[in-house]
C-alpha cells in the first residue's frame, strides 16, 4: 500500500466518524449509548491490537490514576459532546468543527504558559480560524445555530481534545508504557466512565441499521484508525501523519452530503477551508524549542480518535 493510498485509507476511516454517528443517532440510539458502545468497542480493538503486539497494560496506580483524567477529556466526554451536538448540527459541520482542535491547544498553551508569544503569523491564523467558524453559522442572519446547545456542544468537545492533548504530554506519555496498550487502557477507563451514560438518556429503541453504524463507529472509526495512525506515524513520520486531519472535515462533509443529502451551501465550504488555512497558519513556527511537541506524544493522544468524533 502506497502512502498516498494509506492516507486516503486512513482518512476516510477516521472522517466517517461524524456520519456514523448521525446514522446511530437516526436509527434510534442515545447519545449516551453511542459514547458508551464506542469506546467499549475501540477498547476491544485496542487489547487486542495490544495483545498481539506483546504489550502489556500498566499496572502501577499512577498511571491509572492519570488515564482516568486523560480519558474523560479526551474519550468519555467529547464523544457524549460530539453525539449530543449531532442530534441538531449536520455531520459534515460537526467534522469541520472538530479541525479546531489545534486552535483551542493553542489557546490553552498560552494561559498555561507553555507556548512562546504568537508570532504574527501564528496570530492571524487563530483569528481566522475562528472567524471560519463564524462564517458556517453565520450569527447575523435570522436563525443562526452558533449559540444552539448543538453548536456549542461540538465546540465543547473539540475544546475538550485539547485540553487532553495538553494534559496526556505532560502527564501520560513517555512514561514507559507501549502505545497501543496505553491507548487500550485509556480506552478501556473511558468505558468505565461512560457506562452510567446510557441509563441517564432512557432506553434506545434502536434499529438493525443504527446497530451495524455504531459498530462500525466503534471497531473501524475508532479503534482501527489509531492503530492505522499509530503505523503511519512510525512508519512515516508524524508529519504525514498530521496531513490526515486536514483531510477529515473534507471527509465528513462530502459525506454528508452524499449518504444523508445534507446541504452543501458554498458558505459551508468557504468555512471549512477558511477554517483549516487557519489551523495551518498556527501551526507555522520557526525553529523547535525546548518542549515543542513532536510526533511522539501524538500517538496516545489520538488513542481514541479525537478527531474522529
Amino acid at each position: 500500500m502506497t502512502s498516498a493510498t494509506r492516507m486516503g485509507v486512513l482518512a476516510l476511516l477516521w472522517g466517517s466518524g461524524f456520519l456514523w454517528i448521525k446514522i446511530s443517532l437516526n436509527e434510534g440510539l442515545t447519545p449516551g449509548w453511542i459514547t458508551f458502545v464506542r469506546c467499549l468497542l475501540g477498547a476491544a480493538v485496542l487489547l487486542a491490537l495490544a495483545h498481539g503486539a506483546g504489550q502489556r497494560l500498566p499496572r502501577d496506580r499512577g498511571t491509572w490514576g492519570r488515564l482516568v483524567v486523560a480519558a474523560f477529556f479526551c474519550n468519555a466526554l467529547p464523544f457524549l459532546l460530539f453525539s449530543v451536538g449531532e442530534q441538531t448540527v449536520d455531520s459534515g459541520v460537526a467534522g469541520v468543527l472538530n479541525a479546531t482542535t489545534p486552535l483551542w491547544s493553542l489557546l490553552i498553551g498560552l494561559g498555561l504558559g507553555t507556548e512562546r508569544p504568537f508570532r504574527a503569523l501564528r496570530l492571524g491564523g487563530l483569528v481566522l480560524g475562528f472567524a471560519g467558524v463564524l462564517l458556517i453559522f453565520a450569527p447575523w442572519s435570522a436563525g443562526s445555530g452558533l449559540l444552539s446547545g448543538g453548536a456549542l456542544a461540538l465546540l465543547g468537545a473539540s475544546a475538550s481534545y485539547a485540553v487532553a492533548f495538553a494534559y496526556m504530554a505532560r502527564r501520560l506519555t513517555g512514561r514507559g508504557t507501549a502505545p497501543l496498550a496505553l491507548s487500550a487502557a485509556q480506552l478501556l477507563t473511558a468505558t468505565a466512565l461512560s457506562a452510567p451514560v446510557p441509563a441517564a438518556g432512557g432506553p434506545a429503541a434502536v434499529t438493525w441499521t443504527g446497530v451495524c453504524a455504531v459498530v462500525v463507529l466503534g471497531v473501524l472509526a475508532t479503534g482501527v484508525t489509531f492503530h492505522l495512525n499509530y503505523r503511519m506515524i512510525a512508519e512515516e513520520g508524524p508529519t504525514s501523519a498530521a496531513t490526515v486531519g486536514y483531510l477529515l472535515p473534507v471527509v465528513s462533509v462530502a459525506l454528508g452530503a452524499l449518504v444523508l443529502d445534507e446541504p452543501l451551501t458554498a458558505r459551508v465550504v468557504t468555512g471549512m477551508a477558511v477554517v483549516l488555512l487557519g489551523v495551518g497558519l498556527t501551526r507555522v513556527t520557526g525553529r523547535p524549542g525546548p518542549g515543542t511537541e513532536t510526533g511522539g506524544v501524538r500517538p496516545a493522544a489520538r488513542s481514541a480518535g479525537p478527531a474522529d468524533g
